[in-house]
């Protein structure tokens, strides 16, 4: 087995089968996860808020949402994928401050991006372990696909996506 490559905050990662991504503390932050089944090869986006500010998102596509679908849609079909060919996951944005304000948290945020703007691409939405309270740990295994999704804390401490 290959060792993982590590995804840190607001950083991109484009790879072939039988390497495997893992973003560690996935708190209100979202990993994005495409995947071209065909050519077993997909990318990893650690995202840290929904959409750039004013002054955009610089030379850090990662850091957002918005950005960082087009940056991964962009590594894989210089991979050689077809938009057409891809499938997404989703893992993170979770509820880890106390919201006083009744607004949507930076994690529900986060979701909601991803979702509207994988809809737009059409790009299907396979799987998702999102929201919640917890931390979680996403490991993304290339040779077929799969995720796992280890939990900060509780019973249920390991789940395949």
């Amino acid at each position: 087995m290959t060792c993982a490559q590590r995804v840190g905050i607001a950083e991109i990662r484009i790879a072939g089968a039988p390497e495997r991504l893992v973003s560690y503390g996935l708190g209100s932050c979202l990993g994005v996860m495409l995947y071209a089944p065909e050519l077993r090869c997909g990318g990893l986006a650690h995202t840290l808020l929904p959409e750039p500010g004013q002054k955009g998102a610089g030379n850090r596509p990662g850091k957002f949402v918005r950005t960082a679908i087009p940056a991964l849609i962009a590594g894989l079909e210089q991979f050689g994928a077809e938009r057409r060919q891809l499938v997404a996951k989703l893992c993170g944005g979770a509820h880890m401050f106390q919201n006083l304000n009744g607004r949507m948290t930076i994690g529900e945020r986060n979701i909601r991006v991803a979702r509207m703007l994988l809809e737009e691409l059409r790009i299907p939405l396979l799987a998702e372990d999102v929201g919640g309270c917890q931390g979680r740990t996403c490991e993304f295994r290339l040779e077929d696909g799969k995720v796992l999704v280890r939990l900060a804390r509780g019973r249920d401490k390991l789940r395949e996506l």
